[in-house]
């Protein structure tokens, strides 16, 4: 499994800009050649140009696995129905509720999804249509933003460094792999700002250190 440091528009924070399945990559349009033989060449999946809402933060917007992509309510109609015409193949939906930023409140893999306390049954229901998987209300080190304090693929989760033996075991049980603590980008807390994984490659941002990689590498790719 390979894993690679890279940047998106000279930022660290590369999991606020690039979504990834095991199908597809999500990037925003305008970046650099290098950039995306890079990206395409760890993850190895189709690259894809989009915004959402008109901004380049990709994956702080939407949420997804190898079954489906939750977008946000304040997608352009024109994104949505580009998104549909080249993902034939994904279930895509739009989730009405009034946090948009789904990237990080819903943390998922292709077994189940962690997300939001707050969201109503309702946007429970839509959630488990789309992802196909078992889906819980929770927290990770008492963070409502679930998604934005942990990384999760087939092979394992890393969160947040602060998180209890119960968030671990819940994490475990509902993503049905191995899971560790840790940060990202010399020190951050912030898992999801700074790795970006499916179960083919892990790419991580620039400030990332020896140690962090380390611990990534045992969790998320072994």
């Amino acid at each position: 499994m390979t894993l690679q440091k890279a940047s998106v528009f000279g930022s660290d924070n590369i999991g606020i800009y690039v979504f990834t399945n095991n199908k597809y990559t999500l990037i925003p349009p305008g970046l650099e050649k290098e950039t995306k033989n890079a990206i395409e060449g760890t993850l190895r999946t189709e690259l894809i140009e989009i915004q959402v809402a008109g901004t380049f933060l990709v994956a702080t917007l939407i949420a997804g696995n190898d079954n489906g992509l939750l977008v946000p309510k304040v997608i352009r109609e024109e994104e949505l129905k580009t998104l549909k015409a080249i993902l034939p193949d994904m279930r895509i939906d739009v989730l009405d509720t009034k946090a948009t930023a789904l990237g990080n409140i819903i943390l998922t893999n292709n077994r189940g999804a962690l997300v939001f306390k707050d969201f109503p049954d309702a946007a429970l229901r839509v959630i488990k249509d789309t992802l196909d998987v078992e889906v819980q209300r929770g927290t990770i080190a008492e963070v409502q933003i679930v998604g934005s304090v942990g990384a999760v693929n087939s092979r394992g989760a890393l969160v947040h460094v602060d998180a209890t033996k119960e968030d671990i075991e819940l994490v475990s049980s509902l993503f049905k792999t191995k899971v560790d603590v840790g940060t990202v980008n010399f020190g951050s807390v912030f898992v999801k700002s700074g790795v970006v994984t499916n179960d083919k490659g892990i790419l991580i941002g620039p400030a990332t250190t020896g140690p962090e990689i380390v611990r990534i590498e045992r969790v998320l790719g072994d």
